[in-house]
């Protein structure tokens, strides 16, 4: 029985040292009478002073403290004996080498098993490493709460484990909607290539510069809004492993769809602008006033629309007739109909027709009218078509016809700023026509 207790208590003596060398911060302890008990691995590191030597000294004068200091250092420290709890002091200790150091301490009383004070423990370490490690968890508090970007930290199985107050505005939802669950419950389009980019951080670090990511958000509307958010990427890792293990990856990022979509509105006006002056270059050499008008139509689909249609009106006034068009079954320049003065039958209500009577333009979309094949083909349009934008051709004061532009459904719908351009071209257009006669 005596050797079974003897052999505990020889564990227990084992596991204490371990844990105590085994720890972070520098530990000593001292008894009632101020003698050294304990001394860790992280305190020699420190001060320089081994365990055999720390352990059974009295008091701290003379080797761990300056003689004219220790009273001072010791009575700070024996001081917690009588507190409820624990004690932050800071104050100068002395380097086994002669050298001295500032440290940050905490101190708090050792109980017997009466339940009376019996000595005091002191962890501590240097001022700066101690400043260090408050700054970043001063640094982590403030970009988990209100930092100017939005931070998201996604754990190993890409799922939002921390989500701020900015990027929790950005999506629409609290702070808390997004724990534990995929960013695809609120991105309706961007989600594949956010997680890919969290998957390339985990397995290969951080990239190299931050990167512009679109997506798509879900309205509460039912609907989806653009964003264009500047991202950067830092895989975090755990600093208690030898070995590096990611923990997961911090997303930090900047809302700048508005700086995009600007610059992109800039780029646009000025090939726009560019295709006007190229066009009108091009047709001041054609001698056949029709010819110009197909130069005019050609300058103006690119990177604009798919498909265009010249229809003129009839002497009558009462019906279009088509004059030009791209080709129906491949990509080709806007060429003459052959055989034309047939009038085009478009139904009572087509936007063309529409375009007439209200002279202005008029834009479609198949998205409110079900769907594509069968909106294009009742509207005479080529198949595929899903957007449509007809302009009227206007000239001394009369209507001379309609132009009609035409984008597939892997295009955006027409907007305000492509009417503009399109009764540019199509002023351009008819100043041609009348000036052949139509």
């Amino acid at each position: 029985m005596s050797a079974f207790g003897s052999g505990t208590a020889r564990a227990d003596g084992d596991l204490l040292g371990a844990l105590l060398d085994g720890m972070d911060a520098a530990l000593f302890a001292l008894d009632a009478d101020r003698t050294v008990t304990h001394w860790n691995h992280e305190a020699e590191r420190i001060l320089g002073w081994p365990a055999d030597e720390a352990v059974g000294r009295r008091g701290l004068a003379g080797w761990a403290a300056r003689p004219a200091d220790a009273p001072a250092v010791e009575a700070r420290l024996m001081a917690a004996m009588d507190g409820p709890g624990r004690d932050l002091h800071e104050f100068a200790l002395l380097r086994k080498g002669g050298g001295r150091v500032l440290v940050r301490t905490q101190v708090s009383a050792v109980r017997g098993a009466d339940g009376r004070p019996a000595g005091v423990y002191c962890a501590f370490a240097e001022v700066h490493a101690q400043l260090g490690f408050e700054r970043s968890v001063a640094l982590s508090e403030a970009l988990f709460a209100d930092a100017p970007c939005g931070l998201v930290v996604f754990d190993a199985d890409l799922r939002a484990a921390v989500v701020n107050t900015p990027a929790a505005r950005a999506f629409g939802v609290s702070r808390t909607a997004l724990l534990g669950r995929p960013l695809g419950d609120v991105l309706a389009q961007g989600a594949d290539q956010l997680e890919a980019a969290v998957g390339h951080v985990l397995a290969e670090g951080d990239p190299a510069a931050p990167a512009e990511l679109w997506a798509s958000l879900r309205t509460p509307e039912g609907g989806e809004s653009r964003r264009c958010w500047r991202s950067g990427f830092v895989r975090l890792t755990s600093p208690l492993s030898r070995e590096p293990a990611p923990l997961g990856v911090a997303w930090l990022f900047e809302d700048v769809t508005e700086a995009r979509l600007a610059g992109q509105d800039g780029d646009r006006l000025r090939f726009r602008a560019s295709q006007l002056h190229r066009a009108g270059a091009a047709a001041a050499e054609c001698e056949d006033p029709m010819e110009a008008a197909t130069v005019y139509l050609d300058f103006a689909l690119a990177g604009f629309a798919d498909d265009a249609l010249l229809d003129v009106v009839r002497e009558d006034g009462a019906r279009l007739v088509r004059v030009a068009a791209t080709p129906a079954e491949a990509p080709g320049p806007v060429a003459p109909v052959a055989g034309g003065g047939l009038p085009v039958p478009y139904g009572p209500g087509h936007p063309a027709l529409r375009a007439l009577e209200r002279v202005g333009a008029v834009r479609a979309s198949t998205w409110a009218s079900g769907p594509a094949r069968a909106w294009a083909a009742e509207r005479l349009w080529p198949g595929g078509t899903a957007h449509a934008l007809c302009a009227v051709l206007r000239s001394r004061g009369r209507t001379l016809g309609v132009v009609t532009f035409l984008r597939s459904s892997t295009r955006p719908p027409f907007e305000r700023p492509d009417v503009a351009y399109a009764e540019s071209v199509a002023v351009r257009v008819a100043a041609s026509l009348d000036l052949g006669g139509a």
